[in-house]
């Protein structure tokens, strides 16, 4: 189990809370390079927060300037996450050699997934409350959705295959998404029941249910809009 090595003397106090702390600000940075607040705020000169939710996500972005530069959006959260999420995969895999991991490639493995959900939980977070945003984000469906990939294929097609199923049943997207943040640790724990990596997916999970925590109250009272091809005039 990789929490046996999470805790191995030599990791902790010799190179390992570094590289950890390393590896959170690097994904962190990455995450608050947000596609809808930089398309909005420095091609189109107005910033996406003053309109609809207020919130910097993909949704609203269509909802209010909708057009071609939607798919810059959607490319800018992606990457950021492939990126995170390599790079977490990689830097604690290198990190192995170090501490003697390498020729074990269960562990090695292990650490390899831990960086990746490591990386991806700063990421998350960097997305949502980005420091060079006034910490106000978005609710991180496209990069978490991006993250599920990156982990496992498995977590990935529930994640995904519930959000599409009840996006186009409800044309809610706040209720797919709150799907996909709800199931993402209980799939977590069914791949991979380790007790580290099912808490950072909990943590994961937890933070895209917290930030869609205005629209389950919507949602409650009937008064959450719709999806619709058409934007907004």
């Amino acid at each position: 189990m990789l929490n046996s090595f999470y805790l191995d003397p030599y990791a902790v106090t010799g190179a390992g809370w570094e590289s950890l702390l390393v590896l959170a600000v690097v994904a962190y940075f990455c995450g608050c390079f947000n596609g809808a607040v930089i398309v909005s705020k420095y091609i189109l000169r107005d910033d996406v927060r003053n309109h609809g939710s207020g919130n910097a996500g993909l949704t609203n972005f269509y909802r209010t300037f909708g057009g071609p530069l939607t798919a810059v959006v959607i490319l800018t959260d992606v990457l950021k996450a492939v990126v995170a999420v390599r790079f977490g995969s990689w830097y604690l895999g290198y990190f192995c050699g170090r501490w003697g991991y390498a020729a074990n490639l269960y562990i090695s493995g292990m650490w390899s997934l831990f960086g990746k959900y490591w990386a991806g939980l700063f990421c998350l977070l960097g997305h949502m409350f980005p420091c060079m945003f006034h910490f106000k984000g978005g609710k991180g469906i496209l990069s978490g959705g991006t993250i599920a990939i990156m982990i496992d294929w498995r977590i990935a097609l529930v994640v995904w295959g519930g959000f599409l199923i009840l996006t186009v049943l409800t044309r809610y997207v706040s209720l797919g998404s709150l799907w996909a943040g709800a199931s993402f640790p209980f799939v977590t724990w069914y791949c991979y029941p380790d007790p580290v990596i099912v808490a950072l997916g909990f943590a994961c999970g937890g933070l895209v249910v917290w930030q869609h925590r205005a629209n389950i109250k919507r949602l409650l009272s009937g008064t959450e809009n719709k999806f619709s091809f058409h934007r907004k005039s």
